[in-house]
């Protein structure tokens, strides 16, 4: 019931957005606009967004992902090569380049969201992904994925650039201590609405061992005077927009590889700070893995008033 309050408060928002611009329409006054319900909208979607990217990059390039699952494309151990849920991975290793297929068709492993579409990795006949600086080709191909939550989707095309900076493979990890990835590229991305948008990415992943995995996620670009930007470009309505990683995302394989912390701030058409790993009541949770965290936005709004939701992803 606190899910369907929270979710009630974003369409009150859109509805009062609404009631305002047709006020405006029919007086001669000007009425100061209100960009609350944008901001509550794009930041839901810049989560939605990054949270189902990082979760197909750990099927990817994870500890038993579709890589490390080949010593031919890894260059090291051999793994499960079934440890993607509800998805095939068939694997070229004799064209150049060579290339891992992944084909989705269900619900991830935690119920939280479900994907279907395909994902190609392609790498030079040369490369071993263990090496420092070895680069994978990843592409988009209709990758649509839906939030269990609420049904919302996102449909992602395009095409981005996985670079092992350091070397290693996360298999190794505890004897390596770090692992540091980086990701970019462009991304087309169709909304539940039907629009259309590019988003730019840049990503560092920092990979550490506490009881598991540790992914310590940073922004890896540099936008006018906004500094640690992960995503850039048009939001659904339109507007030019930049989200900076203002305090580290931190995935944990001891929480189901979930985003269990961590704070962005969008700017651009208006300015909104989103922190994360939160229970349905905006405070700080402790790590259960299963069931949808919360990210609760702050903003200044009409009138400069201070105002926020909480929003599950």
């Amino acid at each position: 019931m606190q899910i369907n309050f929270r979710l009630l408060s974003v369409a009150t928002l859109t509805v009062f957005a609404t009631f305002i611009a047709c006020t405006k329409a029919s007086v001669s006054v000007t009425v100061p606009t209100d960009n609350s319900a944008e901001l509550a909208t794009h930041s839901d979607d810049q989560s939605n967004v990054s949270d189902g990217m990082d979760a197909v990059n750990n099927d990817l390039v994870g500890q038993n992902g579709a890589v490390e699952s080949s010593s031919s494309f890894s260059g090291g151990r051999m793994s499960n090569m079934n440890s993607i849920c509800n998805a095939s991975a068939t694997y070229d290793s004799v064209s150049n380049p060579r290339k891992i297929t992944v084909t989705y068709s269900g619900a991830d492993c935690y119920g939280t969201r479900s994907r279907t579409g395909t994902v190609i990795l392609s790498m030079p006949a040369a490369t071993r992904w263990t090496n420092a600086g070895a680069a994978i080709t990843v592409t988009f191909q209709n990758l649509k994925i839906t939030r269990t939550v609420d049904n919302k989707s996102i449909t992602i095309n395009g095409s981005q650039t996985y670079t092992n900076v350091s070397g290693g493979l996360l298999a190794n990890l505890a004897s390596l201590q770090t692992i540091t990835h980086t990701i970019s590229g462009s991304l087309s991305i169709t909304f539940d609405d039907n629009s259309v948008r590019t988003w730019s990415t840049a990503r560092k992943n920092v990979f550490t061992y506490s009881n598991g995995v540790v992914a310590t996620i940073s922004g890896n670009h540099t936008d006018g005077n906004n500094n640690n930007v992960a995503e850039w470009g048009l939001n659904r309505y339109g507007h030019t927009f930049s989200t900076s990683i203002t305090q580290p995302l931190v995935i944990r394989q001891d929480c189901n590889f979930r985003l269990t912390s961590g704070q962005v701030t969008h700017t651009g058409f208006a300015t909104a700070t989103a922190t994360f790993g939160l229970d349905a009541y905006g405070n700080a949770t402790s790590c259960p893995g299963t069931g949808h965290y919360y990210f609760k936005l702050n903003w200044t709004g009409f009138a400069g008033s201070p105002q926020s939701v909480i929003l599950p992803y």
